[in-house]
């Protein structure tokens, strides 16, 4: 809900000022007006500005993105001061994203403040307060020159630098003193450390320890209540699957915009709270907590770390990064399904718990996991329990910041058919180092032991040299402390004896060798002289002496340090002349530095080699990388990073060409320091050079040599392998691996006459080369075969010609491997070869394909053996490219069709026939409609009418009619729909126990001749209706019944394309519509009728020749005279026509149906009651 309240801004004449509250926390929104108009919104932040601790002289970028309609004008400002100076404050909007930024190249320490962003439109404003902390690095002459306050260093770095109550490394302590990171840790450590942290810190007074715990507990508590409400959920640093190391914690600060701060062994340490920000530090906050990342882990990044909220310390935690390394690395691991794999390492240094990584994921000790430890602590173990496919993937140790990985492939176990269950456990483990690890871990135990003697023994003798040296000063015998060299400063008078200077003083700087200052001079001649030190007399304070050589006097200042940086003068009765001493350091490296640099670094092709030199404090220098002597630039392929504290170089996607020298060079103004590497990409090898020499090739006996490779990939080449292939197959066969110093061959397993192709490769360390391969060699001489007999036709077809020969008498004493055909066409000289001789025809047949229909070829054929193919056969005869004569004949044709009015009519027909039939389509042996539409293709007829009809119904042939002969086929097509329900149902009752159903019939009974009936009953005992009768052609059907029930029938049409609707009768049975019976005493019952047919003629159309059947039934009393008409001719006394009249049906049979019987039949019943009649037409087909 939005929360409104009026207030006192400062807003235009007219315009309220209503507070907001914005979705985004710490957004303050200032409404204008009371109502906004729809579709319209006051201006609001969807990505506000982050509080930012930037270094000084880095980019600072603020970033906003605002949002509301109309667009809002963004502007920024901070509080003390302004951002008009275009040179420090840039302002810009990218369209794409949205984005309003700030931008500060160059940030220095006096840009600190708080800024604000405003957004603005005609409905409203939107604020948002945003922290910059710089922090002011190093300490500058220029500035301390400007200070005139601070004229100590130690006070001037307490200026320019913020600093924690830990002291730097760099800072010693007084003797007996505890280091303040002891109380440090201690103050954010669980319970169960102390005990360890005390003996780290050599603390023994643990009651002491804890009281003093107690009361700095209280004191930091009270300073934490000014800023901070609430602290929990501490999670100290620890190294991350990803190889980065974080802690966090759970922090409620009273003011959200509290400044919070880090630091790193008491030095303040700049951090992005920008995730798009990618910097070493990281801080991001997640509601009310704090994750500290710190990426691209260095041994340099070990220290004890502090947040800071304001000045009140808030959490320490002790990051360790012990120098450890890799002796054995994880190798990969090939398992079967249920079985174990055995990852294993060996460490350089003892480390009683490492981290196990699983795809991304930590793992831990459980019922999947087994992790181990050996007593020495070197050696450690993971086993993967019960291996399964979802296991499979890249396992990870990390040692520290030292990480080793491997793959475990799992693959499917299909030896065991377990029928779908799930197959049993392996006993079985897979994987392991392939080393003897206890060997290894003896030996750098040994090794570990001596190293940790000779460190003993080199204390004893510093500390005995201590004892010696302080018994020694104590005796006066030394005069000045230390073994540091000496500072001359040389003053020359000349011979003359001329008052003033003849030459002035120059300009000395004294080089710093690790103990002292070498010496500087200062030279003139003087005739008099006296020296000053910045405008002071020197005295012996200064530890400095004056010394007289002829016209050249000398001073001299021991052990100078850079306090000794002055302004010296030299002063000769009424002259004088000055000279600047500067005091300084060649650059340098740390002995065990430079001795791990020296190293060389081998990686693989297209790994990345990394090079990292530690630098420890010094004067400002310059660095530079050289491969060569050639100097390397960041971009490309190499990055160069230079630190403060560290320089490294990384070359990606190594080449073997990459291989060479590597150098650091630092250099500042006393001098340079150069060290020494070398970067070693090694690569599996180039093949062998060739050609290959064929020394022997006899029938038993082939012999090769062949040369080593020009490129070695920068490792030894440790053997070669041949691999063998017999011409024509497709396996090759490793028939020998010589050690590297031989270079042939012999090949004794050779048959004579055939070819063999060798492949030679090369292998060293990193694995195989490619191949260096051969031709094909024969063993022996070439003996070819000889001509088959000319091949035979066996068919023809427009588009294949069939043929066969038989194999020649002489195979040229080798198997035949196959044939090669060739063909020509008629009036040409070119034979075309339709197979290669590498890809033989293995049978004595063969179906050429590659031919034009009607045009004429001729063929021949070679044999094929080891030594190639032979000469070819005498040609066959000429055999032209076509189909030999077939009668016409249709293939699986379809007689019987049922279509539903309205839809298409689809005949299709295939057929063969050679040549090309002619088709003809007819209808009830007439030429089909010319709007039927006759669609003609190769082998295929189709007849389609778009809408059918009733009138579409008949007998459809098709004709095909060639040279070779005549076919036809008939296929009768009946053009239906679903039939109407017949009309209103009777129900009579004449006889007891008896009813008579009588229906009107369906209307499309006259247009069907294939219409009928079917009826159904269902009587009180049951639910279930019963067909009774079914394909009836007459309009009424007697069914028996029982007194004492209701009946219920339905009558349906029913023709091909199924049943009509149900016509309903009504209800037969008690009390309902019963016909009483009348008494035979009451009436005579007379059965007297007029003449009725109950089934009429059908429609006929026999072919010529066949029988016929024609019959109807007629109903009537006294029974009727039944009299036939052919075209109104009576046929009762035709001899040709068989008729008879039995109870009520009458029949008329043709034996042979001719053109004579085409016409109208018609049949008449008469009776004393009345007349009845009935037709039909006959047509004969030919």
């Amino acid at each position: 809900m939005w929360k409104k309240s009026k207030v006192s801004d400062q807003t235009t004449t007219g315009q309220v000022g209503i507070k907001k509250k914005s979705k985004v926390p710490g957004v303050m929104i200032t409404q204008f007006i009371e109502e906004i108009p729809a579709e319209k919104s006051h201006p609001d932040f969807i990505r506000k500005p982050i509080a930012l601790t930037i270094q000084e002289g880095k980019l600072a970028i603020f970033k906003a993105i605002v949002v509301g309609d109309p667009i809002p004008t963004v502007t920024w400002a901070r509080n003390n001061g302004d951002i008009s100076d275009p040179q420090k404050y840039q302002t810009k909007f990218d369209p794409i994203s949205g984005e309003h930024t700030i931008e500060m190249p160059n940030v220095s320490p006096d840009q600190a403040d708080t800024y604000k962003c405003f957004a603005t439109n005609e409905f409203g404003k939107a604020m948002v307060i945003v922290m910059l902390n710089v922090i002011k690095v190093g300490f500058k002459k220029n500035k301390a020159n400007q200070e005139s306050t601070a004229t100590d260093p130690n006070e001037l770095k307490a200026v320019l630098k913020r600093r924690s109550k830990v002291r730097p490394k760099t800072e010693a302590r007084k003797d007996g003193e505890i280091d303040p990171k002891f109380w440090e840790i201690l103050l954010s450590a669980d319970k169960k450390d102390y005990e360890r942290i005390c003996a780290e810190y050599g603390v023994t007074d643990f009651r002491w320890m804890l009281k003093k715990l107690n009361e700095m507990k209280r004191e930091r508590e009270q300073e934490q209540a000014e800023f901070v409400k609430s602290i929990s959920n501490l999670k100290h640093i620890d190294v991350n699957p990803d190889g980065s190391a974080s802690f966090e914690l759970d922090l409620n600060l009273l003011d959200a915009s509290s400044r919070i701060f880090i630091y790193k062994d008491g030095e303040m340490i700049p951090y992005s709270q920008d995730l798009e920000v990618e910097m070493k530090h990281s801080l991001n906050q997640v509601g009310k907590k704090y994750i500290f990342t710190i990426r691209d882990l260095f041994p340099d990044d070990a220290g004890l770390y502090q947040l800071d909220v304001e000045d009140v310390n808030v959490f320490s935690t002790e990051f360790k990064i012990p120098v450890v390394d890799f002796l054995v690395k994880l190798k990969d691991v090939k398992a079967m399904e249920r079985e174990d794999a055995i990852f294993e390492c060996v460490l350089s240094k003892p480390l009683s718990k490492i981290m196990w990584v699983g795809k991304n994921n930590r793992l831990e000790h459980g019922d999947k996991y087994d992790i181990t430890v050996s007593e020495d602590k070197l050696i450690h173990r993971l086993i993967v329990k019960d291996c399964m496919q979802v296991d499979k993937g890249i396992y990870a140790a990390v040692a520290a910041i030292k990480s080793s990985n491997a793959w475990l492939i799992v693959e499917a176990d299909n030896s065991l058919d377990t029928k779908g269950k799930k197959k049993p456990r392996k006993t079985t483990q897979a994987g392991g180092a392939g080393v003897d690890l206890a060997k290894i871990a003896a030996e750098q135990q040994v090794k570990l032991q001596k190293e940790r003697d000779e460190r003993i023994a080199a204390v004893k003798t510093a500390s005995a040299e201590k004892e010696a040296a302080g018994a020694v000063d104590s005796s006066g015998s030394a005069s000045f402390p230390g073994d540091g060299s000496r500072a001359e400063e040389e003053v020359r008078r000349d011979g003359s004896g001329d008052t003033g200077l003849a030459r002035s003083v120059t300009d000395t700087r004294g080089k710093d060798t690790g103990k002292g200052m070498e010496s500087a001079d200062l030279a003139g001649n003087l005739k008099g002289s006296k020296s000053n030190k910045d405008g002071k007399k020197l005295s012996s304070k200064d530890q400095a002496s004056i010394s007289k050589d002829g016209g050249t006097q000398k001073l001299a200042i021991q052990s100078s340090k850079d306090s000794d940086s002055r302004q010296n003068q030299a002063e000769v009765i009424e002259c004088e002349t000055d000279a600047m001493t500067t005091a300084g350091d060649l650059p340098k490296f740390d002995a065990d530095d430079l001795h791990k640099f020296s190293k060389n670094v081998v990686v693989k092709v297209g790994q990345t080699a990394s090079f990292k030199m530690p630098l420890p404090p010094q004067d400002p220098t310059e660095i530079s990388w050289f491969k060569d002597g050639t100097e390397l630039f960041d971009g490309g392929s190499i990055k160069v990073v230079k630190d403060l504290n560290q320089s490294r170089l990384q070359i990606k996607d190594c080449l073997q060409s990459d291989s060479g020298e590597i150098k650091i060079q630092l250099k500042n103004t006393f001098g340079t320091a150069e060290a020494f590497s070398r970067l070693i990409v090694v690569d599996k090898p180039g093949p062998p050079q060739g050609p290959v020499e064929v020394i022997d090739s006899s029938s038993s006996v082939i012999e090769l040599k062949w040369k080593p490779p020009s490129d070695t990939g920068c490792s030894e080449v440790t053997n070669y392998l041949v691999e063998r292939q017999q011409v024509g197959q497709s396996m090759w066969k490793k028939v020998c691996d010589n050690s590297a110093d031989r270079l042939s061959f012999r090949d004794r397993n050779v048959s004579h006459g055939k070819k063999y192709t060798y492949r030679i490769y090369a292998e060293n360390s990193e694995g195989i080369s490619d191949p260096l391969e051969t031709e094909g060699i024969m063993a022996g001489t070439l003996i070819y075969p000889g001509q088959p007999a000319p091949p035979k036709v066996v068919s023809t077809f427009k588009n294949c010609i069939n043929l066969t020969w038989t194999p020649p008498e002489k195979d040229g004493g080798t198997k035949i491997l196959g044939y090669q055909l060739e063909k020509r066409k008629k009036d040409t000289n070119h034979w075309v070869t339709l197979n290669l001789a590498k890809e033989p025809i293995s049978a004595l047949k063969y179906a050429v394909k590659d031919v034009s229909e009607g045009s004429e070829y001729e063929f021949r054929v070679s044999a094929i053996n080891m030594s190639g193919p032979g000469e070819p056969s005498a040609p066959s005869a000429m055999v032209c490219a076509k189909n030999p004569n077939i009668r016409p004949h249709f293939k699986d044709p379809v007689d019987f069709m049922v279509v539903r009015a309205g839809n298409s009519i689809r005949i299709k027909v295939n057929y063969e026939g050679s040549p090309q039939p002619d088709i003809t389509w007819l209808k009830n042996d007439e030429p089909v409609s010319p709007w039927v539409n006759i669609i003609n293709v190769e082998e295929s007829s189709t007849l389609v009418i778009p809408s059918s009809n009733y009138s579409d119904s008949g007998v459809y042939t098709i004709m095909a009619k060639n040279s070779s002969g005549q076919s036809s086929f008939d296929i009768e097509v009946r053009v239906a729909d679903q039939p109407k329900p017949p009309g209103p149902v009777v129900l009579e009752q004449v006889v007891y126990g008896k009813v008579i159903i009588t229906w009107t019939p369906s209307p499309d009974q006259e247009k069907d001749d294939r219409l009928h009936y079917m009826v159904a009953e269902r009587d009180s005992s049951t639910r279930v209706w019963n067909t009774i009768a079914d394909r009836l052609f007459c309009n009424t059907y007697t069914t028996s019944v029982q007194p004492g029930r209701e009946y219920h029938f339905r009558i349906y049409a029913k023709n091909d394309m199924g049943l009509s609707d149900a016509s309903k009768s009504p209800t037969w049975g008690v009390n309902e519509l019963r016909v009483p019976l009348v008494p035979r005493s009451a009436a005579m019952i007379t059965l007297e009728r007029p003449p009725s047919i109950l089934v009429p003629l059908k429609v006929h159309s026999p072919p010529q020749g066949f029988q016929l059947y024609m019959t109807c039934a007629v109903r009537g009393f006294p029974t009727p005279n039944v009299t036939w008409y052919l075209n109104n001719i009576c046929i009762n006394s035709n001899n040709s026509y068989y008729i008879t009249n039995a109870c009520g049906v009458c029949s008329m049979y043709i034996i042979r149906v001719g053109p004579e019987h085409s016409g109208e039949y018609k049949v008449v019943a008469v009776n004393p009651f009345g007349k009845a009649e009935c037709s039909s037409k006959l047509k004969v087909r030919d």
